[in-house]
């Protein structure tokens, strides 16, 4: 069994393979120009061959499908040290053919605060729930430390971060990821290199996920590894809104999340979706 429960994130975020094409939400300026949007909307649908959340495999076999959609307010931007505010609610959810069914349906909210030198901080509530009743209700406050340093260096930037999350009210064997004994705590650490082109682009972003506190309890034992993973993703835009995006990528996994993977200490995820922005 794969275990309780499953994801999105975010980051963004930020898990599993696929990469929204373009999900930030622009900030109205204090003096915005009138073509400045004061709301972004955007969204897609991916299909990959095996959900893996943060290392954990979430279905036997066959296809997962991720519908997806995101709302952006732009609640400020100004000149000091606090550049932009932003809003985004969304939802994300996972279709699965082996077991056929809608396995998770999850809902979340951000507050983005983005400051000088591309340094931003967003804090994400995420609700997960499983229509189908395949894991118990898991809640879970995340905090994601991000710089963007293509100022300083180009093409060569690394866009370098950091997430924290915990999951909130939980109990021995329910509304946690592993579902192990006592509420995990999950730290990942990343980065995220590209390149741009006029008919192209390509993300290489590389990530490691590390249980700071029960997030990958095994027979009552907690393994601080959970998985290191890198992908290749490339994006080609289809006019202005829509653009077409897919790639694979690697996972290694650690002790737990080998357990939870059938004993296979790899996994090699497949991906290709459409997405939009407005």
């Amino acid at each position: 069994m794969f275990l309780t429960r499953a994801a999105r994130y975010g980051f963004p975020a930020l898990v599993t393979l696929l990469l929204v094409a373009v999900t930030a939400a622009p900030a109205m300026a204090q003096e915005a120009p009138a073509s400045s949007p004061v709301v972004a909307v955007s969204g897609g649908i991916d299909f990959v061959n095996t959900y893996m959340f943060r290392g954990i495999r979430q279905n036997s076999s066959g296809l997962a499908t991720w519908p997806y959609f995101d709302l952006g307010v732009a609640a400020f931007e100004g000149e000091g040290a606090l550049k932009k505010v932003s809003f985004n609610l969304g939802s994300w959810n996972s279709a699965h053919s082996d077991p056929g069914g809608w396995y998770e349906s999850d809902v979340y909210g951000t507050l983005g605060l983005a400051f000088g030198g591309g340094v931003s901080l967003g804090t994400t509530y995420t609700s997960y729930t499983s229509p189908d009743d395949r894991f118990t209700h898991v809640k879970e406050l995340a905090v994601k430390l991000a710089v963007d340093d293509s100022a300083y260096l180009g093409a060569g930037a690394l866009k370098p971060y950091a997430l924290f999350a915990f999951e909130m009210g939980a109990e021995p064997g329910k509304y946690q990821a592993d579902g192990g004994s006592k509420a995990g705590r999950y730290l990942e650490l990343g980065v995220a290199p590209g390149v741009s082109g006029a008919r192209a682009s390509l993300a290489v972003p590389v990530k490691l996920g590390l249980s700071v506190g029960n997030y990958y309890e095994l027979d009552g034992v907690d393994s601080t590894f959970g998985f290191f993973s890198a992908a290749g993703i490339v994006t080609v835009p289809l006019g202005s809104h829509w653009n077409v995006h897919g790639g694979a990528e690697v996972q290694a996994l650690g002790d737990a999340t080998k357990a939870l993977n059938g004993g296979d200490g790899e996994r090699v995820v497949g991906s290709i979706g459409l997405g939009f922005a407005y």
